[in-house]
């Protein structure tokens, strides 16, 4: 299993339900749940990572 560089999401409180994105060495983005780490891991592209963030920050910037 390939170990990836993740950081948390700087929305995350406390508790064990956080987003972890990481950069995947296929160019592409990881994205998991800090409560199981070791779990699931989704993969994306950047480009389809970047609108969901838009999309998500309702065209904010």
């Amino acid at each position: 299993m390939t170990a990836y560089d993740w950081q948390k999401s700087s929305y995350c409180a406390q508790g064990d339900s956080c987003l972890h994105v990481a950069a995947g060495g296929d160019r592409t983005v990881k994205l998991t749940e800090s409560g199981d780490p070791g779990g699931a891991i989704l993969s994306t592209t950047p480009a389809t990572w970047s609108a969901l963030l838009l999309a998500l920050k309702g065209n904010r910037g």
